[in-house]
C-alpha cells in the first residue's frame, strides 16, 4: 500500500493573500526568516536551561569544509558549497565532545533559535521514556486507559506502542496543500502554526475544536480498512497523543516536563522554547525551537544512551529499544511502499533509522531539520535548514545533505 507522508508534501503557496498559510503572521509562510524567528510568528513557552554551561571543545577540522562530496544530482561540491546551495541555515559535526565543523548561513548564528518541526517528535519520545519508567506504563494498552477523553476516538483501539510507531490506523490524513482539507480547517489552526483569517481570534467555547487535545478526542476516527500495528503511516497526531500522556500522567505541561527532566539537567547553552497551540498547550508534534549547538547536545545525550553530566537522565533501555528491531518492525515499515527509494530502513519510537547495526538514526523535521546519530563512530550532526519545500522524500536538497552527513560521519 502507498500512503503519502505529510513531511513530503509541498508547503502552502508563499503568497500574502493565501486563504490558508502555515506559520504566516503577515509574512510569507515557510521562509527562512520564519524558521529562525518562530518566537515572533507564533506563541511560545520557554524551556529554560540550567546547570553549568557545556564544555564542548571547538576543534575545527579546516579540511572538512573543502571536502568534496557528491550531491543527489551527481554533482561534486565542497561541503561548504553543498550546504549553501541546498538551503542549510546551520550545520555542526560533534564527535567525542569536540566540534569538528560548525557553519552558519542566511544570517543564522550560534545564538539564534531555529524551529525543529518534527524533530520535536523524537524529543517527546525520549521524554516519554523518562515517564514510562516512573509510571510503569503498559505500552500494550490503549492511550484511552490513561486519557479518558480518547475513548471513542480513533486512538482507542490502538496501543501506545502503535502510536509511538505511527501505526495507529487513524482516518485523519495530513494535507498541506488543500485549503479545504481537514488539516487546514481544523488541525493547523488548533496547533497555532496555521493561519486562517480570524482563526487566532476564536475564543474557547466558540468552536468545538479549539486546541489540539479537542482535535484528538473529537475529530480523529479509526480507518476502517487498516488495523493498528499493521502499517507505518506517519501522522503528526500520534505525537500529540504522546505529549498529552506526558502532561496527564506527570501533572505538568509538556514543556515543564522536558525542562525539568531533559533540558535543564542536560546543561545547554541557551533556553529553548516550544510553540503552543490555540489553547496554549505545547505542540508536541513540531514546536521545539533551540540553537544548533543545543540540538547537537540533545543528540549527544541520545548517543550516550541517556547519560549527561554524570547523570542518567533517560533510561538506557528506552533508547536501546529504538534500535531493537524485529521482523514485525521491518514488515510494518515495508507495508508502506512510499519510502521504498529512500535511505531509511525503519521507523520506531518516533525515530528514523538508517542502519541499526551502526546505531545510525535520526530525528527529522520538514524543510530540512536533522539531528543525526552514529553510534559506531561516536558522531552527532545537527542541521537546520530553510528548504522552500517541506519535502524530505524525493527532495534533492534533503538527500544531498543527508548523503553529506553520512559520508562525514563515516
Amino acid at each position: 500500500m502507498k500512503h503519502q507522508h505529510p513531511d513530503v508534501m509541498q508547503s502552502f503557496p508563499a503568497t500574502r493573500d493565501s486563504q490558508v498559510t502555515f506559520a504566516n503572521y503577515n509574512r510569507p509562510p515557510f521562509n527562512s526568516w520564519s524558521f529562525r524567528n518562530m518566537d515572533s510568528v507564533a506563541h511560545t513557552a520557554m524551556v529554560p536551561r540550567g546547570g553549568e554551561l557545556p564544555k564542548l571543545v571547538s576543534n575545527i577540522d579546516a579540511t572538512l569544509g573543502q571536502r568534496k562530496i557528491m550531491d543527489a544530482r551527481g554533482t561534486e561540491r565542497t561541503l561548504d558549497n553543498l550546504l549553501e546551495a541546498h538551503n542549510a541555515d546551520g550545520f555542526l559535526v560533534l564527535r567525542d565532545n569536540q566540534i569538528l565543523y560548525e557553519n552558519y548561513f542566511n544570517g543564522f548564528s550560534e545564538h539564534s533559535r531555529h524551529i525543529w518541526y518534527s524533530m520535536t517528535k523524537s524529543l517527546v519520545s525520549i521524554a516519554f521514556g523518562v515517564l514510562q519508567e516512573s509510571f510503569d506504563i503498559d505500552l500494550g494498552s490503549s492511550p484511552s486507559r490513561y486519557i479518558e477523553e480518547l475513548k471513542g476516538s480513533g486512538f482507542e483501539r490502538a496501543t501506545i506502542q502503535d502510536v509511538l510507531n505511527h501505526a495507529s490506523a487513524i482516518a485523519f490524513k495530513e494535507n498541506y496543500v488543500d485549503r479545504d482539507s481537514e488539516f487546514a480547517r481544523f488541525y493547523a489552526p488548533a496547533l497555532g502554526l496555521g493561519f486562517i483569517p480570524g482563526a487566532q481570534d476564536v475564543q474557547p467555547g466558540e468552536t468545538e475544536i479549539y486546541g489540539v487535545f479537542d482535535f484528538l478526542a473529537k475529530f480523529i476516527k479509526p480507518e476502517p480498512d487498516n488495523r493498528p500495528g499493521d502499517m507505518f503511516e506517519y501522522n503528526s497526531a500520534n505525537a500529540d497523543v504522546i505529549g498529552w500522556l506526558i502532561a496527564r500522567l506527570s501533572g505538568m505541561p509538556l514543556h515543564e516536563f522536558i525542562a525539568r527532566h531533559i533540558w535543564s539537567p542536560l546543561g545547554t547553552y541557551h533556553d529553548a522554547a516550544i510553540v503552543v497551540d490555540r489553547a496554549y498547550m505545547p505542540v508536541a508534534t513540531g514546536g521545539m525551537t533551540s540553537t544548533l549547538r543545543d540540538a547537537a547536545l540533545f543528540g549527544q545525550l541520545v548517543l550516550h544512551r541517556g547519560m549527561a553530566n554524570g547523570r542518567q537522565l533517560v533510561p538506557a533501555k528506552w533508547i536501546d529499544e529504538t534500535l531493537n528491531l524485529t521482523a514485525v518492525d521491518a514488515q510494518r515499515y515495508a507495508n508502506n511502499d512510499f519510502y521504498r527509494n529512500e535511505l531509511w530502513q525503519h521507523y520506531k519510537n518516533m525515530w528514523w533509522i538508517l542502519d541499526p547495526a551502526k546505531q545510525e538514526y535520526a530525528a527529522v523535521g520538514i524543510h530540512g531539520q536533522v539531528i543525526y546519530i552514529n553510534g559506531s563512530t561516536n558522531t552527532v550532526v545537527a542541521q537546520f535548514s530553510s528548504q522552500p519545500s517541506a519535502s524530505q522524500a524525493g527532495s534533492v536538497e534533503f538527500r544531498s545533505k543527508l548523503l553529506a552527513i553520512r559520508e562525514i560521519a563515516g
